[in-house]
């Protein structure tokens, strides 16, 4: 078995009701929807914003560009998405870098905001969701 397989295989899959109580002990909580996304459903405060092209730079020990809110390999790190599909690949990839602890929400933001978790917006109408998207995401650095 590969590292890669081990590695999606042992990443951790939580209730939103288990991330809740992570997030109120001080897990580091990470969000990697897009811009628009957060702007269409809402955003949970104190969430670091993460683009799902920069997990390296943004979490690898040896990066100059290494997030400050990163205090070590052993915290715990709580990452959703939309849904499990935007935020599995960031976890099993935080798991790779060595990021023992880091776990993917179950339903997302959606699960988030209906488990109690604060939230606020949306500021925008939602997205339109009936065309398949041909864009990018661009790169913020």
């Amino acid at each position: 078995m590969s590292i890669e397989t081990a590695v999606q295989e042992d990443t951790q899959l939580i209730t939103a009701e288990e991330a809740a109580k992570l997030i109120e002990e001080g897990a580091l909580l990470i969000d990697v929807r897009s811009e628009g996304g957060r702007a269409s459903t809402g955003a949970v405060p104190g969430a670091v914003v993460v683009n799902r092209e920069h997990v390296d730079e943004d979490f690898s020990p040896a990066s100059s560009h290494r997030l400050p809110h990163v205090s070590g390999q052993e915290q715990k790190i709580v990452v959703f998405c939309g849904s499990v599909n935007g935020s599995r690949p960031v976890a099993q990839k935080l798991k790779v870098l060595g990021y023992a602890n880091a776990v993917h929400v179950d339903g997302g933001f959606p699960a988030l905001r209906d488990a109690g978790v604060p939230t606020t917006g949306p500021t925008a109408p939602p997205v339109e969701t009936t065309q398949a998207s041909t864009g990018s995401v661009a790169s913020e650095r």
